[in-house]
């Protein structure tokens, strides 16, 4: 299947399946990110040194998006 072929399905489809393949696409290029795996390694140790944060916050930090 061509990149035009996946665009165009895509674009035929719901808007809340639109979303949930637009933060898979998100994801995977996050998971082959070196400097982001970092980055969450960095913010799980955070948590467990009890460096909390509330869920919006970490929302609005991790850029992820619940609408």
């Amino acid at each position: 299947m061509s990149i035009a072929e996946i665009k165009r399905e895509a674009s035929g489809l719901p808007e809340t399946e639109r979303r949930e393949l637009a933060a898979f696409l998100l994801q995977l290029g996050r998971e082959r990110n070196e400097a982001w795996r970092q980055e969450l390694t960095r913010r799980m140790h955070d948590m467990d040194a009890g460096k909390k944060v509330g869920q919006s916050d970490f929302e609005r930090r991790a850029g992820v998006t619940t609408k």
